[in-house]
């Protein structure tokens, strides 16, 4: 079975049903859709969706017979009052079969990440999970910091909870191990040792302080460490250290008296006592008034990497079991299951889950609730953490409420915003010019829905603020106007503050202006008389108004908060695109010139700007170009 991130695993087309209606709800309407699709509903396992008449998808489900499962949403009376509402907006389903529930139940984690539909149990969580690599593409393997698709051959290992932790564990592996963490075309061009091995957290094997033998060596302890097996690893360090301070060896035996202490540091740092675990993730749930959070500890070698939290979506008058199971399906959707997952509660579809969690991993997990030992004072542990992580998120969101409702009175919006978009410009001179737009909202800053916006229009004269914030507005409001033009996705904003004064809000005025928009309300925030270090900005509204607010207004500091957050995106991208930039080619631009041909160009004549100076004739002695290719090549530069 191909593994769950993979979205073209079943061919939807295959049984696929629609029945139209009217867009308002209607109760009626959508038992009727239903039962139109049952007439043709086999008695197999599958998915099933719920979509809107405009084809939208408002819920995902799985059953082990469809027939079954779907026939109970045309029982109205038994449904809860959100599946009446969904009932209501339901026009036609989508249906795929699958070979089994395990098989549904992956998918049905692939389609709710996908389509994000409003009545399903909703991961929040845009980020991916940090891992270590150990690289095995190399005779001196590097370890680092990895996110995404893990394509490098070596060894992983994770997920850590954050960047922060498995930073600090990267920086304590190499003061105990030395191993590299430098690029490999660093590594080639390196005559002498880097910093890196003057503070002692490198061996340095670029400069052939260390040989390949020995360097294996380090590799197979930091294997073992990290496989949970420290002990090992530490009395090795110890024997050591005694047979260099008997051969009066004292340089090394230092050397090693600190890569034990680093040991022993990452040994006393573990918050988690998680001895004879193993590899393990827990997860324990709080609930307040419908509000659901879950903790997440994840142990690996007896191990603790971390923890956070989780706050998922849409769980209101959904029952506690379905909320975990349903998140537990979608977290492993693309994070790698151990062995053994410990919950604070017995799922129903428990041993189901771990079937498919086991089938998508390639080996057996299992799903179990301790009731004594370590493993259940863990889970204790873990159920503290999600009430009082809970507890701080419920004081926060009140604060933000407040906040909100004040942002509101203050620019005469006729209720607190749910979408606050903030825009700034980036360029130095006018060079890698761009614009960057973030998000906020009651549960604080959507980093998934930041964009940036290369300036392209040729026009725009370098450094021109007021003709980059119009391209931005424009390709981002004609945008919005061609995709969701009813506004009812949630995807335009209540609020709209721009980094800037009167120049550039009437800017952003006169392109909303020609787009026929007129209720999206402007801000611009500007610093004050005394460029901002008095914290006094200026607020220019649309009227024509100005006005400060006090310095230590709770409202000023959340503005100035959503301010700093788009100036701090804006320049982390302009630094980017101008990094990038700098190391850009003229070949880069050249048509059919790939890497390898790059490559093998510039080994040949040393420089871009030889290639670009070179006759047809030397052209086609370089190695891996042909006639054609050469031609290309020649007439590109010389016909600019």
């Amino acid at each position: 079975m191909r593994t769950p991130h993979q979205p073209d695993r079943f061919n939807e087309d295959k049984a696929a049903y629609a029945v139209r209606g009217a867009d308002a709800p209607d109760l009626e309407a959508g038992v009727a859709a239903i039962r139109n699709v049952l007439a043709t509903l086999p008695a197999r396992p599958g998915v099933y969706r719920m979509n809107d008449a405009r084809g939208d998808t408002l819920y995902v489900g799985k059953a082990r017979a469809l027939k079954s499962r779907v026939t109970n949403y045309t029982q109205v009376d038994r449904l809860s009052r959100r599946l009446q509402r969904m009932v209501a907006q339901t026009r036609s389903m989508t249906i795929v079969t699958t070979n089994n529930e395990a098989e549904a139940l992956l998918l049905e984690a692939q389609l709710i990440k996908r389509y994000r539909p409003a009545y399903n149990v909703l991961l929040r969580d845009d980020k991916s999970f940090p891992f270590i690599l150990l690289r095995a593409d190399h005779e001196f393997p590097r370890i680092q910091k990895h996110r995404g698709a893990r394509r490098a051959k070596g060894n992983y290992y994770g997920p850590f909870a954050s960047a922060g932790s498995v930073n600090t564990t990267l920086n304590a592996l190499q003061k105990l191990f030395l191993l590299r963490s430098c690029t490999d075309s660093f590594f080639r061009n390196r005559d002498r040792p880097c910093l890196l091995y003057q503070i002692k957290r490198c061996s340095a094997p670029c400069v052939g302080r260390i040989d390949a033998d020995a360097y294996a060596d380090l590799v197979a302890d930091a294997k073992s460490f990290l496989a949970g097996k420290s002990t090992e690893v530490q009395v090795k360090l110890g024997k050591q250290m005694e047979a260099a301070a008997e051969a009066m060896d004292f340089e090394l035996a230092a050397i090693l008296r600190d890569r034990l202490r680093a040991l022993t540091f990452i040994q006393g740092s573990q918050a988690i006592n998680a001895d004879g675990v193993g590899d393990a993730d827990i997860f324990a749930m709080a609930n307040r008034d419908g509000v659901i959070g879950i903790q997440a500890f994840f142990i690996r070698g007896g191990q603790n990497w971390g923890h956070r939290s989780f706050f998922p979506a849409h769980t209101n008058d959904v029952p506690e079991d379905e909320v975990l199971s349903s998140f537990l399906s979608q977290f492993y959707e693309e994070v790698p299951p151990p062995r053994t997952i410990l919950i604070d509660r017995d799922l129903n579809e428990g041993e189901l889950l771990g079937e498919a969690l086991g089938a998508a991993a390639g080996h057996r997990v299992a799903l179990s609730t301790p009731q004594r030992g370590v493993r259940r004072r863990l889970l204790d542990q873990a159920k503290r953490n999600a009430e009082e992580a809970l507890d701080r998120r419920l004081a926060e969101s009140t604060t933000q409420a407040k906040l909100l409702r004040e942002v509101a009175e203050l620019f005469d919006l006729g209720e607190p915003p749910d979408r606050i978009e903030i825009y700034d410009n980036s360029h130095i001179q006018g060079t890698n010019a761009l614009g960057a737009m973030v998000v906020a909202g009651p549960e604080g800053f959507r980093k998934g829905q930041y964009r940036k916006f290369n300036i392209k229009n040729p026009d725009t004269a370098p450094g021109d603020d007021f003709a980059m914030m119009r391209e931005v507005f424009t390709r981002r409001f004609q945008r919005a106007q061609d995709e969701d033009p009813d506004r009812d996705r949630g995807d335009w904003p209540d609020l709209v503050l721009i980094d800037g004064g009167r120049g550039q809000l009437n800017a952003a005025k006169e392109v909303l202006e020609g787009l026929g928009i007129e209720d999206v309300c402007l801000v611009g925030i500007a610093k004050g008389p005394h460029h901002g270090r008095d914290g006094r900005e200026v607020f220019h509204l649309l009227d024509g108004r100005e006005f400060q607010l006090p310095v230590n207004a709770p409202v000023l500091f959340y503005l100035q908060r959503l301010r700093d957050e788009v100036h701090r995106f804006a320049i982390g991208a302009h630094r980017a695109k101008r990094a990038k930039a700098i190391g850009a080619s003229p070949l880069d631009e050249v048509p059919g010139i790939g890497p390898a041909r790059k490559k093998a160009l510039l080994m040949h004549f040393g420089t871009a700007r030889a290639v670009r100076n070179a006759s047809l004739e030397d052209l086609q002695k370089a190695p891996g170009v042909s006639v054609a290719m050469a031609q290309g090549i020649y007439d590109f530069f010389h016909a600019r």
